[in-house]
């Protein structure tokens, strides 16, 4: 079903959300890796309206530059006091100029389930069937609390009825009112003049318009969303929760479609900015967010939380956090390691268990095994950093880099004091501290000569234990045991 390009999208965003319990709009709580109001602003992006106006009310200073930040081409409308969603889409309107030709899609704020899907054949029928408004709708398995759409034998929309106000015969009805519309634009406007406040609540009813226009001999038709759950919206931490494992399970569902293996989808979560390609794979307990993308014959998990990270063809990532990496082809990393912002790991190179590393580029085939901290550096290919080594990169005022050169051999127990140089094919003792740059296929020694004083745990801890078990080893060497 075809579609004319709508004049404008309004979302209605202006509420509190008291029931949320937070001093975080409700709009703006995330689920999947974007807040609510980001979701309906997406599904509404893909009909590309002419205008895109969201209703601001509280916290609006807040919701404002949040909406900046992810959308700087929405246009905002402030709606100060809460005089009902009418109130509400009248404000939207003025900031368009007051009256708009063509088709006005309205959509709530707290929807994060709906599709552009969805909004494309609701804007497709309503133009097709010329209607002055049409509702969305969807069929309730319980439709307990919901409004009622009641229609006549045309299946033109004749009312919507609230449940505290139905029937038992309108009450068996499991078709129910979403609160997402589609009007003439020119209509709405006229419509809104007329709307009343004479109701509990002393507010202005978006859905009065409906009745308005059907009594002045206009159609009101309705379009039936494919899946009711996309029309759920979030009032309380619990609606949140279950949104975050419907849309999760929505998005895991397509990956795994599209050739994506994932072991276990009930312990796995993903943002919906994350990608993939075919023959990925993703284990259990496994958190993948932002721009994060597992390419072709990745593996990764179990228990990994990777943040803007790319993971290469065909590597590795296990029980690994990650923020801000890059993994070359065929790279491994884990298990426990940590890759802060910045890391750069060569294709078939290893950041191995409990490593951390940060701002640091590392080559082809380099490999860091053990017990490190790698930060501020550059290695080069084929070099291997021995085990519990940290590159010493602050001093207690500014950061400084430790450059080392390809097809290098650092001992374990290495302190590079930055800034330092390792040249290529160099080499390092084992519980060396350097300070100085190593000139290439050197050997830097920089520890203290051993020395040994004999006897001294027998007259410094006589009767001790370790005093005992010397005694009787000594005198096994001399054959006196």
């Amino acid at each position: 079903m075809s579609a004319i390009r709508p004049a404008a999208v309004v979302v209605l965003a202006a509420g509190e959300g008291t029931r949320m319990k937070s001093a975080t709009p409700k709009v703006l709580h995330e689920i999947c890796g974007r807040s609510l109001v980001g979701h309906v602003l997406a599904a509404a992006g893909e009909l590309e309206p002419q205008n895109l106006v969201v209703v601001v009310g509280h916290a609006r200073e807040q919701v404002t530059a949040h909406l900046n930040s992810v959308a700087p081409e929405v246009r905002t409308a402030v709606q100060a006091e809460q005089n009902g969603t009418g109130h509400a889409v009248r404000m939207g309107l003025e900031e368009l100029g007051g009256v708009v030709d063509g088709t006005v899609i309205v959509v709530c704020g707290d929807t994060p389930l709906l599709t552009g899907a969805t909004l494309k054949a609701l804007s497709g029928t309503h133009t097709t069937d010329g209607n002055a408004v049409t509702v969305l709708t969807a069929e309730m398995p319980d439709a307990t609390g919901y409004g009622r759409i009641v229609r006549d034998e045309t299946g033109a929309v004749t009312a919507i009825v609230e449940h505290k106000d139905a029937d038992d015969t309108i009450r068996a009805i499991r078709e129910i009112n979403s609160g997402v519309f589609a009007f003439d634009g020119r209509l709405l406007a006229e419509a809104l003049k007329q709307v009343r406040t004479d109701n509990s609540q002393g507010e202005e009813y978006l859905t009065d318009v409906l009745g308005i226009l059907r009594e002045a001999g206009h159609r009101v038709g309705a379009s039936v969303a494919g899946d009711h759950r996309e029309i759920a919206g979030i009032n309380n931490r619990v609606q949140l929760a279950e949104a975050r494992r419907i849309l999760n399970d929505r998005l895991l569902t397509e990956a795994m479609l599209a050739g994506v293996t994932v072991v276990d989808p009930a312990t796995t979560w993903v943002d919906v900015t994350v990608t993939f390609e075919q023959d990925a794979i993703v284990h259990p307990g496994t958190q993948l967010q932002g721009t994060t993308h597992i390419a072709e014959g990745a593996e990764v998990g179990p228990n990994s939380r990777l943040l803007d990270t790319r993971v290469g063809p065909g590597a590795r990532v296990d029980n690994t956090v990650s923020n801000g990496a890059v993994v070359g082809p065929n790279a491994s990393v884990g298990p426990y390691a940590y890759l802060r912002p910045g890391t750069r790991l060569g294709a078939k190179g290893k950041i191995g268990t409990y490593v951390e590393t940060k701002n640091a580029s590392i080559g082809e085939g380099t490999k860091i095994p053990h017990l490190s901290y790698v930060g501020d550096a550059t290695i080069g290919e084929f070099t291997n950093i021995g085990a519990a080594s940290v590159f010493v990169n602050y001093d207690g005022q500014d950061k400084h880099h430790t450059t080392v050169g390809s097809h290098c051999r650092t001992g374990s127990d290495n302190m590079f004091v930055a800034p330092v140089t390792i040249g290529d094919g160099a080499y390092t003792a084992a519980g060396s501290v350097i300070t100085k740059d190593v000139p290439p296929g050197s050997l830097a020694v920089a520890r203290g000569q051993q020395r040994n004083i004999e006897g001294w745990v027998a007259r410094k801890r006589p009767g001790s234990a370790a005093a005992k078990a010397a005694e009787v080893a000594s005198r096994e060497e001399s054959g006196e045991g």
